[in-house]
């Protein structure tokens, strides 16, 4: 019985390793822009807003993407969409990199947005379905850390072909610039996750909802153990409705024929994890701290700061979601991401305007950038890495590929918009209403999660309600 569990731990260790490898790709295909933006205005010849789109353009893909996973998975299933995903990954990469007009260097972006929304929200979907429900949290939350590794490997790896290029617009290896190079670099990864997924199962819910039983006992087997197989098989069929396969007309209420109460909560968690703007932290990180004072190269410490304690709070929630649960870790988040965004509103309101520039006291100034890391600090441990897991895991079997479809697609929407709309707010608004807005949207993330979200910490899949 020992063996047979230390096997099905290794079994589970290794479907995780490789399922994560999409939050990797998830992060280094975000952060990869970041190093290429001067490359690509002299490559291209494109203005301002030209710049902007073809860095925005990924964007354009991870709705779709997200949306279109979610379906696709419950028709051919979860580990083939994730193929379909690496297969993306390559060809964006590639392209990106051999693209000589914005066009062709566009539709590549686009199609890489297309694998991070699938990424997104089918590798956390995928673990939560394959791992024990007592250490599902903990597993599932793996995926934030990879994304975060990502983004950081991708900034290494821009800075060090820059580095020995000596600029990302000069030629580095083989007559191509390094700003070239930077996009390829994905290749290496994107084709190990390709080659990897061969060698993990389908997930076991999906079999069985494609009335391939034979094939989910044997995946089954290997998880939980022969002898506990056949029991959770027969769960997993009564959860699914022995009428239809699984279908977007699922999230419709039968006595009612109104969109059912769980996916209202989904799209109001994945809203939420946008709207209280950690992305502009992403995103405009630079360009906010060099507003408020700070200098371009301490700017970008601070970047480097926040990206470490990101990392080590994600690693806090690991250790406490399986414990705690989901609804503490999103409750205690919300109120400490509001204390921050409060503090920063009011630091930045005490500012003056000088050039035609927002300065802040030194006091002011560090009440501002210490604030700003225990807002990081408190999404990471909370929205960032639950919020995800509870997607994955939150919806019923019959309902979780189309639940998955519609959040994700809300999710993308949302940070897309919060994106878009941070640089006119800047200029018209200003940083204090700004961030007031985002504390506000904190505050109410707070009541969402005490009123509407329940527990899933420690629950079978299958005793997941709608």
């Amino acid at each position: 019985m020992a063996g047979e569990r230390s096997e099905s731990v290794r079994f589970v260790s290794l479907i995780v390793s490789v399922a994560t490898l999409g939050g990797f790709l998830f992060g280094f295909d975000s952060g990869v822009i970041n190093g290429t933006v001067d490359g690509l205005q002299e490559a291209f010849n494109s203005s301002t807003i030209g710049t902007g789109f073809n860095v925005a353009s990924m964007l354009l893909g991870c709705a779709v993407g997200a949306f279109v996973a979610g379906r696709l998975s419950d028709v051919i299933g979860r580990r083939a969409v994730l193929l379909i995903a690496a297969a993306l990954f390559i060809i964006s990469a590639w392209g990106s990199g051999v693209a000589t007009d914005a066009t062709t260097f566009v539709i590549a972006r686009v199609l890489g947005g297309l694998a991070v929304g699938a990424a997104s929200v089918i590798a956390p979907a995928y673990i939560s379905e394959v791992a024990p429900a007592e250490r599902r949290g903990r597993l599932s939350s793996i995926q934030q850390v990879m994304i975060i590794v990502g983004l950081t490997a991708a900034f290494l790896s821009n800075y060090f072909l820059a580095e020995f290029a000596g600029g990302s617009q000069v030629e580095f290896w083989g007559g191509y610039a390094a700003w070239r190079w930077m996009f390829w670099a994905e290749l290496v990864p994107a084709t190990l996750f390709l080659i990897l997924l061969f060698f993990i199962p389908e997930s076991p819910r999906y079999l069985v909802a494609k009335g391939r039983d034979a094939e989910a006992q044997s995946v089954l087997g290997k998880l939980l153990g022969d002898a506990v197989a056949p029991t959770k098989l027969d769960e997993i069929k009564s959860s699914l409705a022995n009428d239809h396969a699984p279908s977007l007309s699922d999230l419709l209420a039968t006595q009612t024929g109104k969109i059912r109460p769980i996916v209202w909560v989904g799209i109001g968690l994945a809203v939420f994890q946008q709207f209280v703007g950690i992305n502009i932290v992403f995103y405009y990180g630079a360009v906010l701290w060099q507003a408020v004072g700070f200098t371009e190269n301490d700017a970008l410490k601070i970047n480097v700061l926040s990206g470490a304690l990101s990392i080590g709070a994600v690693f806090f929630a690991i250790a406490l979601i399986d414990k705690i649960g989901r609804k503490p870790l999103l409750f205690s988040g919300s109120l400490l991401m509001a204390a921050g965004l409060i503090v920063m509103s009011l630091a930045f309101a005490s500012g003056s305007i000088v050039d035609g520039e927002l300065a802040l006291s030194d006091k002011a100034g560090l009440a501002a950038l210490i604030a700003a890391n225990v807002y990081v600090v408190a999404f990471n441990f909370s929205w960032g890495p639950v919020m995800w897991v509870m997607l994955g895991e939150m919806f019923p079997n019959q309902i979780r590929g189309s639940g998955l479809a519609v959040s994700g697609f809300a999710q993308w929407a949302a940070n897309f918009l919060i994106i878009m709309s941070f640089p006119w707010l800047l200029t018209n608004i200003g940083l204090p209403i700004t961030y007031g807005f985002y504390a506000g949207a904190a505050l109410i993330s707070a009541l969402f999660v005490a009123i509407w979200v329940r527990e899933t910490a420690g629950k079978e899949l299958e005793a997941m309600t709608g």
